[in-house]
């Protein structure tokens, strides 16, 4: 009994409660059928690296629904690293012949999971779903294999974003910039009234996403799509790439020497708490400014990076599903995939995240001005066919091209003896790296 009561117990522990504790009959029974329900429910492992404060949130959400539906959720998270941790240890598991049930993967490494023949087709729940249909084209490619769904997608960030704390702009005297030259103009003001203009998280992952803004703001869509997607050899090396560079470093004597290895929430709480008066990263950051309780447009600002207005850099949140001979597993897995792409989830998920829905038909009254405007600019990009797949967040190029190039971006921020020639260069060569 002392099993039970620890929460460890299976029918006949509960038998031998209810016989010691004689209870009434209807509660007896109800407590049994309980414990049948719940010895007959689904483990549901998902891998996952969603474990600051908004991430945490929404991915409760997800949690609810599922255990709501009779399945018991085994959590594994894997912190740090911008997801390059979990996919360490997602590996690791696969390797072992025992991969959970479901991963949070994205981009071309969903491809490259695909080729290793080891993720299930979800068709089954894909096509009566009509996802065709309701996804953006490019995004519905980026969840198939060899023409067969194997991941749901059930979010969109945008990563072009800038978060700016209002009264700090005030107190140095100026406005939220629209351009570049605003933008550093605005920095001088901050950091001559003795604010810290910029919070800067020091990793690799973090570095390519400020440069990718930065660079998309100097060389326009066409540019980057040539630069960071086709992956252009002249387009790396040439002339614009290195004035991307240049602006990009230009940003250092405006962040904090503590910067070095700083986790994005953290930089994050800078802006929320008043020690920093701006800071680049995707939109998952507005989870972290609304779990704080902060109200966007009073006690925060989100625009776009000053310079890309009306482009759109994507993140598009998804889960792959990994094969298991288990029908039990299997069925689980179809009714997550079910769950994920469902409307209303998705709208529950992206009001706690920060984020917007992937799928066609969200409701902007729902959102507040910054979800308005990103699922305003996500429509008219996704009709003009210029959704830009961020490269820094792994949307873009192989796992392997990614990490070549944000370590070049990391070494060319730290030493001041590189020049934005040899930077190119070399962003130029990793993009070759097989």
């Amino acid at each position: 009994m002392s099993q039970c009561l620890m929460g460890r117990c299976d029918m006949a522990d509960m038998q031998k409660v209810c016989c010691a504790l004689r209870p009434a009959a209807g509660l007896c029974s109800l407590l049994l059928t309980l414990v049948a329900a719940y010895s007959r429910a689904t483990e549901v492992e998902v891998l996952h690296w969603w474990t600051a404060g908004g991430e945490s949130r929404a991915l409760g959400e997800l949690r609810m629904v599922m255990e709501q539906r009779g399945h018991a959720w085994r959590d594994l998270s894997v912190a740090g690293g911008g997801g390059s941790n979990a996919m360490t240890a997602l590996k690791s598991r696969v390797m072992a012949g025992h991969p959970p049930a479901a991963a949070q993967i994205k981009g071309p490494a969903i491809q490259e999971w695909g080729a290793e023949d080891s993720l299930a087709s979800i068709d089954a729940v894909a096509v009566p779903g009509r996802w065709d249909a309701v996804l953006p084209p490019v995004v519905a490619r980026m969840m198939k294999y060899r023409g067969q769904y194997v991941a749901a997608p059930l979010n969109v960030h945008r990563v072009n974003w800038l978060w700016v704390n209002p009264r700090l702009l005030r107190q140095a005297g100026v406005k939220p910039p629209a351009s570049l030259d605003e933008l550093f103009a605005a920095l001088d003001a901050l950091k001559k009234a003795g604010i810290l203009p910029l919070a800067y998280g020091g990793q690799p992952w973090q570095d390519a996403t400020v440069f990718e803004s930065v660079a998309l703001a100097v060389g326009g869509p066409e540019w980057y799509q040539k630069a960071f997607v086709e992956l252009d050899q002249a387009a790396l090396k040439g002339a614009v790439m290195q004035k991307a560079l240049e602006s990009y470093r230009r940003l250092k004597p405006y962040t904090d020497a503590n910067a070095v290895g700083r986790e994005w929430n953290l930089s994050t709480a800078m802006v929320i708490n008043g020690r920093a008066a701006m800071q680049f990263m995707g939109d998952w950051a507005k989870g972290e400014f609304l779990a704080a309780g902060k109200r966007p447009g009073i006690d925060f600002l989100c625009m776009p990076v000053p310079g890309t207005a009306g482009m759109f850099t994507f993140n598009v949140d998804s889960f792959v599903f990994f094969r298991h001979t288990s029908h039990e597993v299997s069925r689980a897995q179809a009714e997550l995939a079910a769950i994920l792409m469902d409307p209303a989830f998705q709208e529950r998920f992206s009001l706690q995240k920060g984020s917007i829905p992937v799928r066609s038909g969200a409701r902007p009254d729902r959102y507040d001005a910054c979800g308005r405007q990103a699922l305003q600019d996500f429509q008219g990009a996704a009709q003009s066919g210029l959704l830009l797949p961020s490269w820094a967040q792994g949307m873009a190029t192989s796992s392997t091209v990614q990490q070549a190039m944000q370590d070049v971006l990391t070494r060319y921020w730290n030493e001041p003896g590189m020049t934005a020639a040899q930077a190119a260069w070399r962003l130029a060569a990793a993009a070759k790296t097989r």
